[in-house]
Parts: structure tokens; C-alpha cells; sequence
């Protein structure tokens, strides 16, 4: 497995199911990666599903706010902490790395 990394900022994210994803860097992806799949899941509520999307991938080291769609963040009160993980997939789907990056909202 590659040494993958990915952070994001919240950005321009509104709060409460923005559908636009926020703003996501990547390093380390693996050669061969043909699709980023992104998920997201809120720490404090992993039961509900945010969802997320996949990215074609050619070697980009970032991905701008709304480059997939998905469920965003609303916490009903406080803060919570979310968590992006990022696979790296070759051509045929099978997943050549993966990356997590953990984030308080708002």
C-alpha cells in the first residue's frame, strides 16, 4: 500500500446537507489510481449515511469544494467530528491505497 494522505477544509460548506463537497487535498496517491472514492461518516452519528462520490483521477492533488455530490453535515446540536476516507482505485476497482482525515463541524 502506497503512503496515501488527504486533509480537507470545510470551506464554503454551509451548514446542513450542503451537497457540495468541501475542498479535499491528496498526496501520495498511488500510480495506477483511475477513481477516488470518497465517503464521509459522521463520528458522533456513524449509523446515518452521508454518502459520498467518485472522482476520476488523474493525478490531480486536490479536489475543489462540489467536485462530487453527497449528503453534508448537520449536526442537530454542537459540534461533530466527521471523517473522510479516500480510496485509491486501479481500472478494474480494486483499491491500490486509502487515506482518513477526521474534522469538527462546524
Amino acid at each position: 500500500m502506497a503512503d496515501m494522505k488527504v486533509s480537507f477544509d470545510w470551506g464554503p460548506t454551509k451548514k446542513c446537507f450542503d451537497s457540495k463537497s468541501p475542498p479535499i487535498s491528496l498526496s501520495g496517491v498511488p500510480a495506477g489510481t483511475k477513481t477516488l472514492d470518497i465517503r464521509m461518516k459522521d463520528m458522533d452519528v456513524p449509523d446515518y449515511n452521508h454518502g459520498g462520490g467518485k472522482v476520476d483521477f488523474s493525478g490531480q492533488k486536490s479536489l475543489a469544494y462540489g467536485a462530487f455530490s453527497y449528503t453534508g453535515p448537520c449536526p442537530p446540536s454542537g459540534k461533530h467530528k466527521y471523517r473522510f476516507t479516500v480510496k485509491a482505485l486501479d481500472a478494474g476497482g480494486k483499491t491500490l491505497a486509502s487515506a482518513t482525515a477526521d474534522k469538527m463541524f462546524p
